[in-house]
């Protein structure tokens, strides 16, 4: 937009976004004003809307439009404007009256908060605020001091840690004076707390804005004025607790406990809090007998986070004979974990994880049996969290609420049963069953329990509880509610390990899961047990390959889903992997046949796909993956695979599906999976297949650039690079690959709309660089795929940019590694010419990537590069290091977001020193976070 456009044009286009009923116009109104705001003339156009104020919309689009330029475009303004700027905005917030918009507001103090983190020159922000507004505009200040420390510890302005720290000391120097503040108007409103809710809820959010970025300081806040009320509103005789008010005073005294957490030394403090938050038990339960649940929630986060707080002490200072006084806060949690809904007790997972990290760190039998008797409560009542409503029929759905969450406790038992032990768990559960008044949902939740630590009990050990829960469960009634017996059957499949240190009960096992398989309901869960007892068992199986392949003809009879046939299909094929060679030809040859006869009959129908039915090619490919996958056979030295003389048969089928269903991308996607398998299955034996293969792909890729046919290449590479043979036909096609690749990549945003051939792309690369690398080092292609690896470095996307990194590694440790090996001369030289001429630039654009580009959580990919680069050469790579950190920009009066040249050169030092990829890690970070 380069002419500033008349105010009139821009309330038209307002009212046409917020009034006009038609989308069209809808959408074109928030385009033009989307490309408004990125506009210069943005910043006028917001201000004299705010001055205007002709009407709600207008006013909150200048408002949005404002807080959006500051906090991504402050540098267009010149430094002379900041404060002009600044004054027109304490102009506005001067203007607020009660019925002004609160999301005007927000808005509005938001940007005056992002302008003072961003306005160098602005010293002692947040006082020069009070001296204005603290007699006038409570309200927008209280928002502004509320928001300042979540915008300085936030990440979506680029402040850099220089800046960071400036900011953070300033705001220690003004927190003295927050704090009088604060406790004034807490003195002030503390009056009628149903008059003045939304001023106490801002006053306590603004303390704990303040406290969570450790301005203002723990000493002596146990008589601080903030924390008493805070105290007072959690306290169930204060009626006037509403709502927001409660959840306000909650956020205060959990950060005052995380902070209490990271700042142990507290004493007077620590003891403050804990005595005023176990006072809250009885208040705790009074909100569940009002019914509550809000506050309920509230006083569940409230006493776990004061045992997060002193877990440490906890564990450390319990002995044999006595336990920490602060125990009681597991007390405390124990009762929440005990309320009738299970969204409080879900609150608590997240300590019962760290305490059970905790004792398995130590290691201690003495301490851990000391926690034995709090996980045994808590076991028992997620056991009673974990029953359905009586009147419940049917299964659990997908998706519902209630089953995620029996998810997670499946989950956290697993984590914890070993402090209370295996067996132990499951004999308590068997008992529970035992009781002969427990209703069907009682005993399906104990079933459920049992489920989730059966793998985690001895299965050589354990002769007496489980041979009695197999016997029950094989003697099940049908009447008997289905959930009992779907949680059963899977109760059944978890304990495969069982079963196979216990054949002699495998028959009756088998027979009972396969009768079950037609029964609705429970065929889903029959056919993941049998998954689990064929693919554990599958040694004792064999025999019984035919009656599985009888099972497998009438499959899609029973009314099971795909994932669940898929599944019995893969514990199918694990065990005709066991099975005599002959014999596991034919029934390797059946299996498959299974599969490819429907996939033949589509492509000589020419029938047109249709998703998620019989027609579609992909369910029958998905299946075939499935066995081809799960077939492992063991060869001695050069021994002819029993398997090739059947995927030499199921090749042809493939062919004709590439050639038929080319242009859709989903069913190439299946295809090429289905051959990597197969190719896997009969590692390096079917070169007869190869030459076909090669030129089937590279024809439709020319065409189509589905990126899976780059990964089939790396599959093939992998495989038959080795052979001297066929390593110049492999080396043709990557040639062929390249030029439809770097045409997709040469588009407008190229790089970043395929993120996909990215990844597939240098997989094959980095194949070729482990299998064949002097053919591959010699090849014309390196160049232009070293130019796009240079370009790749900087996109944010995780999978392509690690296969990006890895084939850099690849390149630089190849070469160094091996040097006992005849050819390591000729690598080594090679890799030279190439750092020689590439060197600096692969450095200065890692740098430039982890700076500008990548989240914190890729840096390591990258670290990996580096130290190889280091180990290849640390003299040159110094230089080149000490070159890229030269590029980029450094910190000076008017810049914030940037290191000073005393800080580039210490991270300089770091990495020039470091010897581990870890290490180069934590001083990337550190690089990253002045830039940010």
């Amino acid at each position: 937009m380069e002419e500033k456009p008349t105010l009139d044009l821009v309330y038209l286009a307002v009212s046409a976004l917020f009034d006009n009923p038609n989308a069209s116009e809808n959408e074109k109104a928030s385009q033009w004003l989307g490309n408004l705001q990125k506009s210069v003339h943005a910043w006028t156009i917001a201000d004299e809307l705010l001055h205007h104020k002709k009407d709600l919309q207008s006013c909150y689009f200048a408002a949005q439009t404002m807080r959006s330029k500051i906090q991504n475009n402050f540098h267009e303004l010149p430094q002379e404007a900041h404060s002009s700027l600044r004054d027109s905005l304490v102009e506005h917030i001067s203007q607020i009256n009660e019925s002004t918009s609160a999301v005007i507001v927000t808005q509005l103090c938001l940007a005056l908060a992002d302008l003072a983190l961003q306005m160098t020159s602005w010293k002692r922000a947040p006082l020069d605020l009070i001296n204005k507004f603290s007699q006038t505009n409570v309200w927008p200040l209280l928002e502004i001091l509320t928001v300042l420390p979540e915008e300085v510890e936030g990440r979506a302005i680029r402040l850099g840690e220089n800046r960071r720290q400036e900011l953070l000391e300033d705001f220690r120097q003004c927190a003295s004076t927050i704090d009088q503040f604060l406790i004034h108007c807490s003195n002030h409103y503390a009056g009628n707390l149903h008059e003045n809710v939304q001023v106490n809820v801002k006053i306590l959010r603004c303390f704990t804005s303040w406290i969570s970025i450790g301005a203002i300081l723990l000493q002596n806040l146990n008589e601080n004025v903030v924390i008493v009320k805070a105290f007072q509103i959690l306290d169930s005789k204060n009626e006037a607790s509403v709502g927001s008010l409660h959840d306000a005073a909650t956020d205060c005294i959990c950060m005052l406990l995380q902070c209490l957490e990271d700042n142990n030394n507290q004493h007077q403090l620590e003891t403050f809090l804990f005595n005023n938050v176990v006072q809250l038990e009885m208040s705790y339960h009074i909100s569940v007998a009002n019914e509550d649940q809000e506050k309920s929630m509230n006083f569940c986060r409230i006493f776990t986070e004061l045992a997060e707080s002193f877990l440490e002490k906890i564990i450390n200072n319990s002995s044999r004979e006595s336990y920490h006084f602060a125990v009681k806060a597991l007390d405390l949690v124990l009762i929440c974990v005990g309320h009738h809904d299970y969204e409080v007790a879900e609150i608590t997972f997240n300590l019962w994880y760290v305490l059970s990290e905790e004792l398995y760190q130590k290691n201690s039998g003495q301490i851990t049996e000391l926690f034995k008797p709090f996980v045994e409560r808590l076991i028992t009542a997620l056991c009673r969290h974990c029953q359905m409503e009586p009147d419940h029929e049917g299964l659990l759905e997908d998706g519902d609420d209630f089953k995620d969450f029996r998810s997670k406790v499946s989950d956290l038992i697993k984590d914890v049963v070993f402090i209370v032990g295996s067996s132990n768990c499951f004999r308590q559960m068997f008992l529970n069953l035992q009781n002969p008044n427990a209703t069907w949902d009682q005993s399906e939740a104990s079933l459920f329990v049992m489920q989730a630590v059966a793998k985690n009990v001895h299965p050589s050990s354990e002769n007496e509880v489980i041979p009695k829960v197999v016997e029950a469960i094989l003697n099940i009634q049908g009447q008997t509610h289905i959930a009992v017996r779907y949680t059963s059957v899977m109760l059944l499949g978890e304990l495969c390990e069982w079963v196979e240190k216990h054949p002699d009960s495998l028959d009756l096992i088998l027979h009972f899961l396969v009768s079950s398989l037609p029964q609705p309901g429970i065929s889903a869960a029959s056919a993941a047990a049998l998954q689990n007892i064929c693919t554990t068992c599958n040694e004792h199986m064999a025999r019984h390959v035919p009656f599985l392949i009888q099972i497998l003809h009438q499959v899609d009879t029973f009314g099971i889903s795909n994932n669940a046939i898929i599944g019995l299909l893969r514990g199918v094929a694990a065990i005709i992997g066991c099975m005599p060679p002959n014999d596991m030809v034919v029934a390797f040859r059946e299996v498959s046949f299974i599969q490819i006869n429907p996939l033949c009959h589509l492509i000589e129908q020419n029938t047109s796909p249709s998703k998620g039915t019989k027609s579609d090619p992909v369910l029958w490919l998905d299946r075939l993956s499935s066995v081809l996958r799960n077939i492992h056979v063991k060869l001695k030295g050069d021994e002819h695979h029993p398997c090739k003389t059947v995927v030499l048969e199921i090749w042809p089928v493939l062919s004709k599906t590439f050639d038929r269903y080319q242009a859709d991308v989903r069913i190439m996607e299946r295809c090429c999976r289905c051959v990597r398998f197969m190719l896997r299955c009969v590692s390096q034996q079917v070169k007869e297949i190869l030459e076909n293969l090669v030129h089937q792909i590279i024809v439709i890729y020319s065409t189509y650039k589905h990126s899976c046919f780059l990964y089939v290449g790396s599959i093939l590479v992998d495989e038959y690079a080795a052979d001297v043979g066929c390593v110049h036909g492999l080396l043709d096609m990557m040639n062929a690959f390249l030029e439809p690749t770097f045409r997709l990549f040469q588009e407008e945003n190229g790089l970043r709309n395929h993120p996909d051939t990215i990844d597939d792309f240098f997989r094959l690369c980095a194949r070729f660089m482990q299998r064949a690398p002097i053919p591959f080092l010699q090849s014309t292609a390196l160049n232009p795929i070293l130019q796009c690896a240079l370009s790749a470095c900087s996109l944010d996307h995780k999978e392509a940019n690690t296969s990006v990194m890895k084939f850099l590694y690849d390149l630089i440790s190849t070469g160094q590694v091996g040097k006992m090996q005849s050819d390591w001369n000729s690598r080594n030289s090679l890799v030279k010419t190439i750092l020689n001429e590439f060197g600096q630039q692969i450095i200065t654009n890692l740098i430039h990537a982890c700076v500008f580009y990548l989240h914190s959580y890729m840096l390591c990919e990258v670290s990996d590069v580096i130290v190889e680069l280091l180990e290849f050469n640390r003299i040159v790579t110094d230089k080149w290091l000490a070159n890229a950190l030269d590029t980029l920009p450094k910190q000076d009066n008017g810049g914030i977001n940037a290191a000073s040249p005393q800080q580039l050169k210490e991270i300089h030092a770091t990495i020039s020193k470091a010897d581990t990829s870890k290490a180069i890690t934590h001083a990337l970070k550190d690089l990253t976070r002045f830039y940010r």
